[in-house]
């Protein structure tokens, strides 16, 4: 079918690259920065947070280029990611989430995206993967029931993705799918109440009997596959393995989380004694450059291995090719790594800096609470990541306890 190409407004900023909506973001982190607490206070992100995103490009960066958008690559989707979380860890995830729907809509019905991108390509899309809701045939569609817990980004987003069962008459499972259903025909439930990732809005969204047209449904079954990766002729991006890239982005706030926390034990380290010691200084004392340095080197391990996943998926995509088991497994191992080493990366640095880092002003607390909590997303947990990628090698069978999402 023919698609109108979203025309970009003459008085807005051009933004023409991802270097450029880098370039903006980095600009912007003292306004993230002074609005982080703020942020997580009210358990959202503030209108002007999204407004400033929005101005950047933020949330373009993965939206097709016939809509307007910049369709990159998975390294920029981190590198942004990562940036954004150099202020503020909840306004990373919630463009995280946003931008991975936003790759995910590639896979719909050209009809399903022009209507996601009609007002252009900065828009804000809520999704959750996990199938708790059901869907039934009907007339030029189905409709839907049911309810997506852990929605991020729900409170600023107008269109939501959510996974489904595909029901027959008599209950019996047909297919697993993602139905797209815009804001007006869902609510959502203020359910986000937890010890971080407070700003992300990650509430419940709730559908009651909704239709949604046959186009704005997709058949999961090819998803998981990776028989779109032939479809898709016209766009590497679009290619990109399915099951790494919704691993693989939600690294990037972690990279992002564990350079604001060194740079914060760094900076202050010059000027700041070392309690019932000798040291007027921390940076004197032997123990705690030795600290600092340990932690250093595990935030450039993940970004190693997070970088190393990235240009394999990239490099996948662009020969158009769907990697086997134990190449998608081993992405899954790379964000393990990436995840386990930022977490102890933090965990070093709250040790170094002492009682004095949970104070409700340090925002160091605020880091280490909103990674610890982003690392235990269901889609990456390192136990069961490091457990597929063993199987994998191994030649074990993959059992219903290990996700699909690989």
């Amino acid at each position: 079918m023919t698609t109108t190409a979203f025309e970009p407004s003459t008085t807005a900023p051009r933004l023409d690259s991802g270097a450029v909506v880098l370039d903006n973001l980095r600009a912007l982190l003292p306004d993230l920065r002074a609005g982080a607490a703020a942020n997580e206070q009210a358990r959202r992100l503030s209108d002007d947070t999204v407004a400033a995103l929005r101005r950047a490009g933020a949330f373009r960066i993965a939206a097709p280029t016939r809509f307007g958008g910049l369709e990159t690559n998975l390294r920029t989707m981190l590198d942004v990611s990562s940036t954004i979380a150099e202020g503020d860890g909840g306004a990373s995830w919630v463009t995280t989430l946003s931008n991975i729907n936003h790759w995910a809509l590639g896979l719909f019905d050209e009809r399903a995206q022009a209507e996601v991108y009609a007002d252009g390509p900065d828009v804000v899309i809520s999704g959750v993967v996990s199938p708790t809701a059901t869907a039934r045939r009907v007339e030029g569609g189905y409709r839907v029931s049911g309810q997506w817990p852990y929605a991020s980004a729900s409170l600023h987003a107008t269109w939501c993705t959510g996974g489904v069962v595909v029901l027959d008459e008599d209950d019996s499972v047909l297919d697993q799918g993602m139905a797209l259903i815009p804001s007006s025909d869902y609510t959502v439930d203020d359910t986000w109440y937890v010890a971080g990732m407070r700003a992300s809005g990650s509430n419940t969204v709730v559908a009651d009997d909704v239709f949604v047209p046959e186009h704005r449904m997709l058949s999961m079954m090819g998803a998981f596959s990776g028989s779109y990766v032939a479809e898709r002729t016209d766009s590497a991006f679009a290619r990109s393995a399915f099951g790494p890239m919704l691993v693989m982005v939600l690294v990037g706030p972690q990279l992002g989380m564990g350079r604001a926390a060194l740079d914060l034990v760094t900076t202050k380290a010059a000027e700041k004694s070392l309690a019932y010691t000798v040291f007027e200084r921390q940076a004197d004392s032997v123990a705690f450059q030795m600290m600092v340095a340990e932690a250093a080197l595990k935030i450039d391990t993940a970004h190693l291995h997070a970088h190393r996943a990235a240009d394999d998926v990239m490099r996948w995509a662009e020969a158009g090719v769907y990697p086997d088991l134990v190449s998608r497994a081993r992405v899954r191992g790379d964000a393990a790594v990436a995840l386990r080493s930022v977490t102890e990366a933090l965990s070093i640095l709250l040790d170094a800096t002492g009682a004095g880092a949970f104070a409700d002003v340090n925002a160091l607390q605020r880091i280490w609470r909103d990674s610890n909590v982003g690392a235990r997303h269901a889609v990456m947990l390192p136990r069961v990541s490091v457990e597929t990628y063993g199987k994998a090698l191994l030649g074990v069978e993959l059992h219903d306890h290990i996700t699909p999402i690989i």
